[in-house]
């Protein structure tokens, strides 16, 4: 169980005091996710799927894109200084090393970027929110990467696809469907669940200071489709909260 407590008065009401029962928990989901997607990318990566079909391969796919998920999400609660609240460096440091395994993301960045947006969702100055000429899904998706996505990043992650190819003899198919593949799938699954969805004005417009709504759904379900970031609203109340501890936020409403 986690228990909110009225913040102090050098707080704001949208940072509050959360306890946990175990200090290291979520560093230790931290460590669980980063070796998860270590270990699983390293034996598929070496995995002989010559002979398999593609549909074989889907489970496997989503499951490795689950993972990069998970390592998003992780930067994400660092941002938020909650990975290890104890020790801010260790925090930030497990965020900077989940933001480069993801993808090269540099994570003073996007840290700057994530605090825009909370401070001015849905506004001209957000960062994550379209600039009301691209509001569809996809044209807002491309308007989102353009502002984190850079040639650097592009190029030195090419040197590093063909240095597994060319170098390390890693196979195309392997590289592409467990590595190029889930890195993409899971940044329209992070847009999806984490911007578009919870982002989007509603019929009756936003709702003030958060412009945020949670999209409900069962808690196993919000798991899976992104780590809880379903329970968006829930999040811009109480940025300093864990992604699993969001579902006792949700029920508790």
């Amino acid at each position: 169980m986690i228990q909110l407590e009225q913040p102090p008065s050098h707080q704001t009401k949208r940072t509050p005091v959360v306890k946990s029962k175990s200090q290291f928990k979520g560093l230790f989901i931290a460590i669980v996710i980063v070796s998860a997607w270590v270990i699983s990318l390293s034996i598929l990566l070496s995995l002989d799927i010559s002979k398999l079909k593609f549909w074989m391969l889907l489970p496997v796919i989503l499951w490795q894109t689950f993972l990069y998920t998970g390592l998003f999400i992780t930067s994400h609660d660092a941002m938020h200084g909650v990975v290890f609240p104890q020790n801010p460096k260790i925090n930030h440091f497990i965020g900077t090393l989940t933001l480069s395994l993801y993808g090269l993301l540099p994570y003073q960045k996007l840290l700057k970027k994530h605090w825009l947006h909370h401070h001015n969702p849905a506004s001209k100055i957000d960062p994550d929110f379209h600039n009301g000429k691209h509001q569809n899904f996809f044209a807002w998706y491309f308007h989102f990467m353009k502002g984190y996505w850079s040639w650097g990043q592009i190029i030195a992650l090419t040197i590093i696809y063909n240095f597994a190819k060319y170098i390390l003899h890693i196979p195309t198919d392997n590289l592409t469907y467990f590595w190029v593949l889930p890195s993409l799938l899971s940044s329209l699954q992070l847009f999806y669940f984490g911007t578009f969805l919870p982002h989007s004005e509603p019929m009756g417009g936003y709702v003030q200071p958060h412009c945020a709504q949670t999209i409900s759904r069962p808690i196993w379900w919000s798991f899976i489709t992104c780590y809880h970031f379903g329970y968006h609203e829930e999040h811009h109340q109480y940025p300093n909260v864990c992604w699993w501890q969001l579902p006792e936020i949700y029920k508790a409403k």
